[in-house]
C-alpha cells in the first residue's frame, strides 16, 4: 500500500480520536469527511489533499493543547 494513503489513514483516525467534548473535534470532523472522500476518489496529492493535511494536523495540535 502507498505510503501518502497510509499516512491520511493514520491522520483520519487520529482526528477521529478527538474529545466529543472539544470545539476542535466539531472543526476536524469536516477536514475528516474530505480527506475521506480524496482518499477514495486518489486524489491525495492535488493541492487540496496537502491543505486539508496541514489542516487536520494544525487541528490535532491546537485540540492537544485545550487539554
Amino acid at each position: 500500500m502507498d505510503h501518502k494513503q497510509d499516512f491520511i489513514r493514520m491522520l483520519i483516525a487520529r482526528l477521529e480520536r478527538l474529545s466529543a467534548d472539544s470545539y476542535w473535534a466539531h472543526q476536524a470532523s469536516g477536514v475528516r469527511g474530505s480527506l475521506l472522500r480524496l482518499l477514495e476518489a486518489g486524489e491525495l496529492d492535488s493541492e487540496q489533499g496537502a491543505l486539508l493535511v496541514e489542516r487536520g494536523f494544525d487541528f490535532l495540535e491546537k485540540a492537544a493543547k485545550e487539554k
